[in-house]
């Protein structure tokens, strides 16, 4: 009679360091984490992937508004120019007014998961889209408000339709870089 032994203790090793390694993923959730932080930095960097819907009119000259009143143009009997206002508007990035949403985007990772997130209690309208509720404006540090014209103590705004601009999201690509990091550290762990 013929027998045959195989020796499977390097299989279980492998196999061993293979359910350790998956069982505590940290180093490889870090990378990823930082992947997908990546992501939300390049979206915000390009104005969405795909690209986000542009601004209202209305928050344009707002916003060109006010960088025309730091010296770069002027604004003459409560209009504005619009050749300046589309030079200065092609320089407004979208979510970015303050740049306090794109600086609040954070990677977290454990043992089984990566994730990036925010904080910013506004992130939501913008991530999903939304109408905001309608709300009293009230000046703060004057008696009344001054809009074309008009004075008033208080206004009623009926609250805003705001798009959605998903900032948390990845691309076809990202997800290629996230694969091959997760295809690298089992590489690396089986050997």
């Amino acid at each position: 009679m013929i027998e045959i032994t195989i020796d499977t203790s390097r299989l279980e090793a492998t196999l061993d360091r293979l359910v350790a390694a998956v069982a505590d993923a940290s180093p490889v959730m870090r990378e990823i984490s930082d992947i997908m932080w990546d992501a939300v930095e390049e979206n915000f960097a390009q104005q969405g992937r795909p690209r986000w819907l542009g601004l209202k009119p209305s928050t344009l000259q707002q916003r060109v508004g006010g960088q025309l009143g730091k010296g770069r143009g002027v604004l003459k009997s409560g209009a504005w120019s619009l050749q300046i206002g589309q030079r200065v508007a092609r320089s407004l990035k979208i979510l970015q007014a303050s740049g306090r949403l794109a600086s609040s985007i954070t990677p977290a990772y454990d043992a089984t998961s990566a994730r990036v997130g925010t904080n910013v209690v506004y992130a939501a309208i913008h991530q999903f889209g939304g109408q905001t509720r309608a709300h009293v404006i009230r000046p703060k540090n004057a008696k009344a408000l001054h809009f074309g014209g008009i004075f008033a103590k208080q206004v009623n705004h009926p609250g805003s339709k705001i798009p959605a601009r998903p900032f948390l999201a990845i691309t076809p690509s990202d997800g290629v870089a996230i694969e091959e990091a997760m295809a690298n550290y089992l590489r690396n762990v089986v050997g």
